[in-house]
């Protein structure tokens, strides 16, 4: 725990692990027709200065609108979202630039399974919504409230002037921001009331394996009960709590992390390398444009707090508005003479690999837009060119394999790139099997140079709807059902990560090959379903396969705050993995804040890094081991 607690709140718990939730979402499935949303359709800012229509699953809200009105639409969509986790319904809702609620009638926004509440400003505080924009444990059962699997949710671009009247009094006392992975919170000003990344009032705190905020300012931040967080280039007021591994990179305010691990905090005084992720916002004339803010170096603080984020702004009749109707034909064809794309919420099956071949192209997804392999495709390919941007979208697998999900570069020599303008993947997120059966070689290959990876989650489902028995109650077939080697490989060199997530693939999970990465934040579950020894070695007979694997002929690379987790279901006792961290034994490698932990009771990680580290075990069941720096 941190040494700042908060009087009166429970303390961070032990880690428990996510549920099998395949007889709740089936009911969920079952829902009533979705909420009705409005499409709506920007005046004036479309090709030939037509209308726009941003999809069927897309609402604009402006000032002008009842709050009654918005927050029974809100309310239905969450009620319908709250338990939806594997559903394909998706919604974005966007606020034109005003004030939205009052002091005795606020607006008070609850946020469930892909849905993205973001303002339309310039600049955050365009969109202040008086009241609240939260997330709260998950109630699997009366007893069991957790944030542990509270995904896929997009805020961002506004200003939340905490507000809780009418609410009781546990609950009015902050924003509560209950979430785990693939989760982002960008561009918020959290005025007025403490932002908490932990729900103590249902059941709580509970459990949650966050998280991300960034570009984004807050007064208290309540860390409790998350396991790991990074918070990149913000201002906060103060910071409390913490379990193994919190990241802070250019964040003013930051707590020191002098006393590593005690409490558990990484402090990186600049960010090493950014790029804030594009946003969509009206123009004083009401027209509608996507503005792409610039890659920077050493940075700290906001990007907004001087005026307008530095960049570019593209207008949108620059984009192809994608709905779920759009053939992909016409999609490639935009790409191909170097068009922008526009995804809106939707789940697109793809039959055809997408490829970006023009340096500057910006794909952006909202809503929590998905693209689904089929027939074994690759999704998205990124030729090597510089400065392409990939946001906002998720990526799953099929039910044939896929060699790659996502594609950056061939790998066959022809590559140019930027230092200066890095092709940037914000908020992409991986999903191999969950709503469905899911095969892939790997999710994420990255073979360009200058490459920026802004937070992502890349996951082989633990848990879902179909095939999902597997790995439970003694069914050990999913392993060779939901398949996924690895989830991230890079070969490219000056590749920077902030925020790489990255749990149970069914090799190496994550493999560094390219000289001068750096990477701020490293979080990894090992596989849960490998039965027995046999089926966790490596061909050489190694046990396991470490989940962080720098090649063996690299000479620089660099992790700030990284942790492995160990988690074996209805495996045979003992089952080991030798090491956490697998990396060349070079002073250009350097390993900063490291861990491991297990959390069954019955598995082993030897060590933290190579032969460096404490031993996790039943007998240190739940308590990680830390390793400061390595080399030491």
């Amino acid at each position: 725990m941190a040494s700042r607690s908060v009087p009166a709140r429970p303390p961070a718990p032990p880690r428990r692990r996510r549920r099998r939730l395949g007889g709740l979402l089936a009911l969920t499935l079952a829902l009533a027709a979705a909420p009705a949303t409005a499409s709506a359709a920007p005046p004036g800012n479309g090709p030939g200065g037509g209308a726009v229509d941003l999809g069927p699953n897309v609402t604009v809200f402006d000032p002008s609108t009842p709050v009654d009105q918005i927050q029974a639409t809100l309310d239905a969509t969450h009620a319908q979202q709250v338990d939806n986790e594997m559903g394909t319904e998706r919604y974005a809702y966007l606020f034109k630039p005003g004030t939205y609620g009052t002091d005795s009638d606020p607006l008070q926004i609850k946020v469930g399974y892909n849905t993205e509440i973001s303002g339309l400003g310039a600049s955050p505080s365009d969109v202040v919504i008086n009241g609240k924009v939260e997330t709260y444990n998950r109630c699997l059962a009366p007893d069991n409230c957790i944030a542990l699997n509270n995904f896929w949710r997009t805020v961002s671009n506004l200003t939340i002037q905490v507000n809780g009247t009418g609410q009781d009094g546990c609950r009015a006392t902050a924003n509560f921001w209950a979430v785990s992975q693939a989760v982002s919170l960008r561009r918020v000003q959290v005025q007025g009331g403490d932002l908490s990344l932990m729900d103590y009032c249902t059941a709580g705190p509970q459990y949650a394996s966050g998280g991300f905020i960034a570009d984004s300012t807050a007064g208290t931040v309540i860390n409790g009960s998350q396991q790991q967080w990074i918070t990149r280039n913000s201002v906060i007021g103060s910071w409390s709590n913490g379990v193994w591994n919190q990241v802070f990179s250019g964040v003013e305010g930051a707590p020191s992390d002098a006393t590593f691990p005690d409490p558990p905090y990484t402090t990186l005084e600049t960010t090493p390398l950014s790029r804030e992720k594009p946003f969509l916002f009206v123009d004083e004339r009401g027209r509608y444009a996507v503005r792409v803010p610039d890659a920077q170096r050493d940075t700290r603080g906001v990007s907004w707090d001087e005026g307008m984020t530095a960049g570019r702004t593209i207008p949108l009749s620059d984009f192809l508005v994608v709905t779920p109707d759009t053939g992909f034909g016409r999609i490639n064809s935009q790409l191909a003479r170097g068009g922008h794309l526009l995804f809106t919420p939707g789940v697109y099956d793809v039959a055809h690999s997408l490829k970006v071949k023009r340096a500057g192209t910006v794909v952006l997804g909202i809503g929590q837009a998905t693209l689904t392999a089929t027939r074994g495709v690759t999704p998205l390919q990124v030729e090597d060119v510089p400065g392409v941007v990939v946001a906002g979208l998720t990526i799953d697998a099929g039910t044939q394999l896929s060699p790659v999900l996502l594609q950056v570069g061939d790998g066959k020599g022809r590559a140019t790139s930027d230092p200066a303008n890095p092709t940037t993947l914000s908020d992409v997120y991986f999903r191999v099997g969950g709503p469905h059966i899911g095969k892939a070689g790997t999710a994420l290959e990255v073979n360009s140079d200058h490459v920026l990876i802004d937070h992502t989650w890349v996951w082989r489902a633990d848990h879902g709807v179909e095939g999902f028995t597997a790995g439970v109650n003694g069914d050990t077939d999913r392993r060779r059902t939901n398949t996924g080697r690895n989830g991230v490989v890079v070969n490219g060199d000056d590749v920077t990560a902030t925020g790489l997530f990255v749990e149970h693939f069914q090799q190496h999970n994550t493999i560094w090959n390219g000289e001068r990465g750096r990477v701020v934040l490293y979080q990894n579950e090992i596989p849960y379903d490998p039965p027995s020894q046999a089926d966790w070695q490596e061909p050489d007979g190694t046990l396991g396969w470490a989940a962080y694997k720098v090649g063996d002929h690299v000479r620089e690379h660099r992790l700030d705050g990284g942790g492995v987790y160990g988690y074996q279901r209805n495996a045979e006792p003992g089952i080991t993995t030798e090491t956490g961290f697998e990396v060349p034994v070079r002073p250009g490698v350097q390993l900063h804040h490291v861990m491991t932990v297990h959390l069954d009771g019955i598995g082993v990680i030897e060590n933290v890094v190579n032969d460096v580290g404490g031993r996790s075990d039943p007998t240190t069941q739940g308590t990680p081991q830390y390793v400061v720096d390595y080399p030491g």
